[in-house]
């Protein structure tokens, strides 16, 4: 379930503290009013955060992991290393 960030139109609010954050499932109905003030919201686009760079691995790193690793020989014929 994605993670969805409202933060309140106007004013702020003891409940809520003027913005929160909710898990709902992509199926639901846009969400209008704050669950807890029942004031107007709107939905907030936040940061997210994307895997970092990272090195190919070797083959040795491969074959620790349990791979199995193949050496091409000829057009379509591979054998193992």
């Amino acid at each position: 379930m994605p993670v969805y960030e409202y933060e309140l139109c106007d004013g702020n609010c003891a409940a809520c503290g003027g913005r929160f954050t909710l898990r709902r499932p992509l199926s639901a109905p846009p969400l209008t009013a704050c669950p807890a003030c029942k004031k107007p919201i709107r939905k907030i686009i936040s940061g997210f955060s994307t895997p970092s760079l990272m090195k190919p691995l070797s083959i040795t790193d491969a074959k620790k992991a349990g791979f199995t690793v193949l050496k091409r020989v000829e057009k379509g014929e591979y054998e193992r290393q």
